[in-house]
């Protein structure tokens, strides 16, 4: 088993895979450092690894030049999003600087070239669609008719990552030991997460239900049914109903949300994704004219244009000019 030491100077390696030398030293001696590789979160180190495999399987090569990075945005402005070429030319930009050579992403024409794209071909960004109190409710009771150990767990999912507007890389990561119970509710410690990349610590404080929707009595229904004392909380089940020792990928909560969704016979079953649950929490609290900051303080959002958007789709016929003429115009006829 490597450790994290071990695991950060794989991962670097693999994303400098072509260290230029010269008279057989590497150019910049510290590109092992394992905390060059810290300083960048696992997914984005992924995701840049697989974005310089693309530019190099499409004829790129290292150093790139700024003309080979132009032919590249081309031959692929219509079949790739312009994000994403957003994002490889964040790659080929770090791939460079981190090694000590000049950054041809910074040249004009791919700056122009990329603007053009994003005119042309940009698209809208796929959002998932929130998930509502209601919409959740027919779910948990379509689960409450289940009395296996995976309806419990899915529960307790669902009904967490909701309340607790949870990514799903949060969900997966909570441990019996960050859990506190109290007579309020709960609270669970979050050591890390998308925003807190330093490992400050941050809470989420989740309240008893009632009797349609309790998040509290779902963990608690489930945590007694798995015997769980310690370790991850939400994990894999293995054949005859036995809790497994490994906790869920964040994969997993994808499936679980939409085969349950689709148990409840929703017709947006398809479209949810982890992010309905904290999209919908969100979105649910705006429509109760809950204040700004709560939504923020309970979503741990760093950015009010984020909120602001959720609040804004709400909001959409709610607050509407249109609607304001046409009932003027009802009301002298």
């Amino acid at each position: 088993m490597l450790n994290d030491e071990e695991n950060l100077n794989k991962e670097l390696t693999h994303f400098t895979t072509h260290i230029v030398t010269q008279n057989d030293a590497p150019l910049v001696s510290w590109v092992a450092n394992p905390y060059i590789a810290a300083a960048t979160s696992h997914n984005t180190r992924k995701a840049y690894r697989s974005d310089i495999r693309h530019f190099e399987q499409a004829g790129g090569k290292l150093l790139a030049t700024p003309e080979a990075i132009v032919i590249y945005l081309q031959k692929f402005a219509t079949s790739l999003n312009s994000r994403t070429l957003r994002r490889r030319i964040i790659a080929l930009k770090h791939w460079h600087t981190y090694q000590g050579f000049t950054d041809p992403t910074v040249h004009p024409l791919v700056n122009k070239t990329m603007i053009g794209i994003t005119r042309t071909h940009g698209k809208p960004k796929d959002k998932a669609p929130a998930l509502t109190p209601k919409d959740l409710q027919l779910i948990v009771e379509s689960l409450r008719l289940d009395t296996s150990l995976t309806a419990l767990r899915d529960n307790a999912i669902l009904q967490i990552g909701f309340f607790g507007a949870l990514r799903r890389s949060e969900l997966v990561n909570i441990h019996y030991e960050h859990i506190t119970w109290k007579d309020e509710g709960i609270e669970i410690l979050l050591p890390s997460s998308k925003t807190d990349q330093t490992h400050e610590g941050q809470y989420c404080a989740i309240p008893y239900g009632n009797s349609l929707l309790c998040p509290v009595k779902a963990l608690e229904d489930w945590v007694n049914k798995s015997c769980i004392s310690e370790g991850a909380i939400f994990r894999r089940i293995i054949r005859n109903e036995i809790t497994g020792s490994a906790p869920l990928i964040p994969l997993s909560v994808n499936h679980i949300i939409q085969r349950c969704a689709a148990m409840a016979n929703l017709s947006n079953s398809q479209q949810l994704s982890p992010h309905s649950l904290r999209r919908g929490l969100a979105t649910s609290a705006a429509r109760a004219n809950t204040p700004l900051h709560v939504i923020m303080r309970a979503g741990r959002w760093k950015q009010v244009n984020t909120v602001m958007e959720y609040i804004e789709a709400n909001e959409r016929f709610q607050e509407n000019a249109a609607a304001t003429v046409l009932q003027k115009i009802n009301d002298q006829a």
